[in-house]
């Protein structure tokens, strides 16, 4: 499965456009992980532990953005993009979504 970012995959010719692939995942805080954000607040500097959480939520949504893309026939995806939203306090969705294509 080819994944990119751009409007077309050099090399390659676009057979077919199969629609929106797209894939998800809500995540939620961790109480450990917000006092240790709490200190890191107060000290400066990245807060590693929401680093890694996110970079978890980026991985799972783009590999279900991969297999709903498989599922509709697709052997790549362009035009990718993410997204995120606030659900709720502490709960937010990560989006990872791109055009399904079928490429020769």
């Amino acid at each position: 499965m080819i994944i990119v970012t751009t409007n077309d995959i050099p090399g390659k010719e676009i057979k077919k456009v199969l629609g929106v692939a797209k894939g998800n995942t809500i995540r939620t805080r961790h109480i450990g992980r917000d006092i240790l954000a709490v200190f890191k607040h107060m000290l400066g500097g990245e807060v590693q532990e929401y680093t890694q959480l996110l970079a978890q939520a980026r991985e799972q949504a783009l590999e279900r953005m991969k297999t709903h893309a498989e599922s509709l026939g697709a052997n790549a995806i362009v035009q990718v993009r993410f997204s995120t939203s606030v659900l709720m306090g502490g709960a937010a969705e990560m989006l990872a979504y791109g055009t399904a294509i079928f490429v020769e």
